[in-house]
């Protein structure tokens, strides 16, 4: 094959390619328009009804989020609800935040001793916006040894759907409902219905759904348990020599300030004794 013929054959490779992308992206954008352009739409109307009919039933619903080192903090939904919808000419965005107030008499007091472990567990605190750091101790150098914890604050929480013409895609994601961390799935166009709005609905109310679980072979289930279980290893022995760092830390500056009050009271000896004689 000469030159010029495996150029031609190359550029007719790349225009093919071109070609079918375009017209993957021409599907992609008519799915958008026939059918997550309505979802989000009904979607949006059916998220309106269910906040409405809860800022009047106001049920008690209740989350139960765990912090290592402390235990479950324990809040209840507000309600106190609000639904935005942004919609541009590819992409539409149906946000609805809110809070869930912390129930403090539910929650634990836990007694943290150790700087290390009262610095992890109140930096823990901070990232989810908690407060509840009761009655510090401290020794003889300001170091806080031990402390009481008991939660208290409020918790956001959101809801996000988004669709657009590049995926073609419904993309919800969830924000501190199942933990204090964000979980989400990727829907297909065609199952963006009223079944999924009532899971979705379901799973706000922390009522029984199947909305995050996907139906995987058992080899890819196997291996995504052991790698989350990995995980928790890692972080585990990642928070344990934090822990073991801050309390060495401790321990040197505790020795280093005795170490110098003693050398201080010898030396306030040694010149009372030559002011002796």
């Amino acid at each position: 094959m000469g030159l010029l013929d495996s150029l031609e054959q190359e550029a007719d490779k790349r225009r093919s390619g071109e070609a079918d992308e375009a017209q993957r992206r021409a599907e992609r954008g008519e799915i958008y328009r026939t059918q997550l352009e309505p979802a989000m739409d009904a979607l949006h109307d059916y998220l309106q009804r269910f906040v409405a009919h809860l800022k009047v039933v106001h049920p008690r619903v209740a989350l139960r989020h765990p912090i290592p080192g402390y235990g479950d903090v324990i809040a209840y939904l507000d309600h106190d609800y609000e639904l935005r919808y942004g919609r541009q000419s590819h992409s539409r965005e149906i946000k609805l935040v809110s809070h869930a107030t912390v129930a403090s008499a539910e929650c634990p007091s836990a007694v943290v001793r150790g700087s290390g472990k009262i610095k992890t567990v109140a930096a823990l605190f901070q990232r989810h916006r908690l407060g509840g750091m009761l009655a510090p101790e401290k020794d003889a150098g300001g170091e806080v040894v031990a402390a009481t914890f008991k939660a208290k604050g409020r918790i956001p929480l959101a809801l996000t759907a988004s669709a657009d013409a590049t995926t073609a895609q419904l993309k919800l994601a969830f924000a501190n409902y199942d933990d204090f961390a964000t979980v989400g799935r990727s829907v297909a166009a065609g199952q963006a219905d009223e079944a999924l709005f009532e899971e979705i609905g379901r799973y706000l109310l922390r009522e029984a759904n199947s909305l995050l679980r996907e139906d995987l072979p058992d080899n890819v289930r196997l291996h995504l348990k052991a790698k989350v279980q990995q995980q928790e290893i890692r972080r585990r022995w990642e928070a344990r020599i934090e822990t073991l760092q801050h309390e060495e830390v401790a321990m040197l500056r505790s020795r280093h300030t005795l170490r110098g009050r003693i050398a201080e009271a010898l030396g306030r000896l040694r010149r009372w004794g030559r002011s002796g004689d």
